[in-house]
């Protein structure tokens, strides 16, 4: 039976978990990947609010491929986040976390066209498979193959959705 000071001793841990990787690439990989998560989180949160915005001669189009961009972003979160803690590292905590760690730009205006949006969130696109590339060039650096495999998936995944973006803003 454990003693209240054992209690107090495992709510006072740190949350580390076991790794094969050194102290020095749990921290880099994971402020990496907490960078991208933070990223992710920022564009997950624009391309809704260009869903939500959407209007135009072809709302119907542009509101669900952005509903299908949103979900396929959202769906990197956890993933991400997971990583960070497989790997020994802890992730965002906040809102405001994200706020200080986030690159790519919100938008808050009060009107943007439905052109704008799309070649903003091409640009976006193609910004976050840049920062996944150079975490990749991290993880391959650092020997960590498994989240390097989940960035090629995720890399692909970006180049289809800039691509989509960029297709639909062709005069």
């Amino acid at each position: 039976m454990p003693t209240t000071k054992d209690l107090v001793a495992r709510q006072k841990a740190p949350l580390t978990t076991p790794a094969d990787l050194s102290r020095k690439a749990v921290k880099e990989i994971s402020g990496a990947l907490n960078a991208l998560l933070a990223d992710v989180f920022a564009l997950y949160l624009k391309t809704k609010n260009f869903h939500w915005h959407m209007s135009g001669p072809h709302f119907r189009d542009y509101h669900l491929l952005l509903d299908d961009h949103g979900d396929q972003i959202f769906a990197m979160t956890d993933d991400i986040a997971e990583r960070v803690r497989k790997i020994g590292g802890t992730t965002i905590r906040s809102i405001g976390h994200i706020a200080r760690l986030q690159r790519i730009a919100d938008n808050d205006a009060e009107y943007v066209t439905a052109a704008d949006m799309l070649s903003e969130l091409h640009e976006d696109e193609k910004a976050l498979v840049l920062s996944m590339r150079a975490v990749h060039a991290l993880c391959d650096d650092e020997g960590d193959v498994a989240t390097a495999s989940l960035l090629e998936n995720w890399i692909d995944q970006a180049q289809r959705r800039s691509w989509f973006l960029f297709e639909a803003t062709r005069a």
